[in-house]
């Protein structure tokens, strides 16, 4: 592990010149990829910092499942790229142990779903080791991978995680689901002290989005527990997160054709969870539609609407909106798996009810 403190690189950033977009991210003449974002924050903060290191299945020499380590490991080696055997518990471990030290693993799950193979190890090695020892050991570790549905991979490979990690003191857990998200946060999350659980979605890695060059530059990263208001709206708040975003965005453009002006929050971190920037909005619009693809019971959405009830009851005109996974495991059957997961519609529908443009769902049952 010395050898580890002695590597140096210089990073190269992934980039494609495009026209603007006319969505509200960074004013850019230039898009990029979530898959090209991941890696050039991986590169640049491996190269700014010899104590970072990645290990995980098919991280090197397949230039990684997902391809987002690719170039990394002939750039940086085998002692900071670390080809695994399938054992999520015993490199997890390893990473835990090596951030005890001062080094900043960075542990890739081929899919969140394996990593309850290693869930000791990232609640009770992990999390909860600064408290334990009050103060004494930071373990600044992050462990990310692509998390939730992708498409046809049936009900052990399509869960999503963000309110089991959600739930635990000590994780900092964080959704990105733009190329600024993933850029910004993952290096926020590397430079942290405490341990990361960064959920990435596998259908967003293709995604392009406009990037500025304030985005670019090696500086840069993203507050940890900030959202942030993709668009403004006056008629109804639409809280998500990852992919459930985009989901959010083209409801929103629906909307706006009856009339319905919906402001859309990009949570960027699940927990901590920014409860301000969500009230403020449900103050304004006085109306709250949470969507996200994991169950319903005990989620991000039931947590999000508790909050409003705690702290902006009086000022609601309408009963909170809901939008989730079905209550089932997660279908194989293309067709059911659409089912299972929400749709555009489904949000649509769901800011209808709320702002009282169709009729509610008790009343046609």
């Amino acid at each position: 592990m010395l050898k580890i403190l002695k590597q140096k690189a210089v990073s190269a950033p992934l980039l494609r010149a495009v026209v603007l977009s006319s969505r509200n991210y960074s004013v850019s003449a230039k898009q990029m990829n979530v898959r090209e974002a991941l890696n050039s924050a991986l590169d640049e903060e491996m190269s700014a910092d010899h104590k970072v290191f990645l290990m995980g299945e098919e991280v090197g020499e397949y230039q990684g499942a997902y391809k987002v380590t690719k170039g990394l490991l002939q750039k940086y080696g085998p002692e900071r790229v670390v080809d695994t055997p399938i054992t999520e518990a015993g490199f997890t471990g390893i990473g835990v142990g090596a951030a005890y030290y001062g080094l900043r693993p960075v542990v890739e799950f081929m899919t969140f779903n394996f990593a309850m193979q290693a869930i000791d190890h990232i609640i009770n090695s992990a999390a909860k080791t600064n408290y334990m020892s009050s103060g004494n050991i930071s373990v600044p570790i992050v462990f990310r991978g692509p998390n939730g549905a992708a498409a046809g991979v049936g009900a052990q490979h399509s869960q999503c995680y963000a309110a089991w990690y959600g739930a635990i003191p000590g994780l900092k857990v964080l959704a990105p689901y733009s190329s600024e998200d993933a850029r910004g946060l993952l290096k926020a999350a590397i430079r942290d002290p405490d341990p990361v659980v960064f959920l990435e979605n596998e259908l967003l890695y293709g995604e392009y989005f406009p990037v500025s060059e304030e985005v670019l530059d090696a500086g840069f990263s993203i507050p940890i527990g900030k959202a942030k208001i993709e668009k403004e709206g006056k008629d109804v708040s639409i809280v998500a997160f990852s992919k459930m975003v985009g989901f959010s965005l083209k409801a929103a453009e629906i909307l706006a054709k009856d009339g319905i002006d919906a402001e859309v929050i990009n949570l960027r971190s699940i927990r901590p969870l920014d409860r301000s920037t969500i009230n403020a909005s449900v103050r304004r619009t006085n109306r709250l539609v949470t969507v996200e693809e994991g169950f319903p019971q005990h989620g991000v959405g039931a947590e999000i609407c508790a909050s409003i009830v705690e702290d902006s009851f009086g000022y609601l005109d309408a009963p909170v909106e809901r939008i989730a996974g079905a209550d089932v495991p997660m279908p194989y059957a293309a067709n059911l798996e659409r089912l299972a997961l929400p749709q555009v519609e489904d949000i649509v529908r769901a800011a209808k009810r709320a702002c009282y443009r169709s009729v509610p769902m008790s009343a046609a049952a």
